[in-house]
């Protein structure tokens, strides 16, 4: 299954058309910012070994999403965020949006230049509340 590469503005343009934000970052990062409405299911779990896939990302996704949802997902910086893509459509989700930047910014690997400003740095509506809407389980209706 394939899926869009698409700017954080135009993703902010879908979330007002009815798009719903998940952000796969970990938790960590999350609470230290994130895109308002987004919905927080972290790709990777963190362990004393460094990285792992989170093994229940996708039952994760499923239970707060069904599949028929259009899912703009995000990251950091659009890596992370492309690869849910991937595990998502082969699971069946058809609307799916990967965000170019993310919420921090793509860089140019050899340059370090910024090539892709991130949601934050876009001025899209940022939030720090804790234990809100980042939660899947929270009810707040994101």
């Amino acid at each position: 299954m394939s899926f869009e590469i698409i700017t954080p503005k135009q993703a902010y343009q879908r979330m007002q058309e009815g798009w719903r934000y998940l952000d796969v970052r970990t938790e960590e990062e999350f609470a230290a910012g994130y895109a308002t409405g987004a919905v927080n299911i972290p790709l990777f779990a963190t362990t004393p070994q460094g990285r792992t896939l989170n093994a229940d990302f996708v039952t994760s996704v499923r239970t707060t999403f069904p599949a028929t949802t259009k899912l703009v997902i995000g990251c950091a910086s659009g890596g992370r965020s492309g690869k849910a893509c991937e595990l998502l459509g082969a699971e069946g989700y058809a609307h799916l949006a990967n965000i170019d930047g993310g919420f921090v910014g793509r860089a140019d690997p050899a340059t370090g230049q910024l090539v892709q400003a991130g949601w934050k740095a876009e001025g899209l509506p940022v939030s720090k509340a804790k234990g809100g809407c980042g939660s899947p389980s929270c009810g707040c209706g994101h």
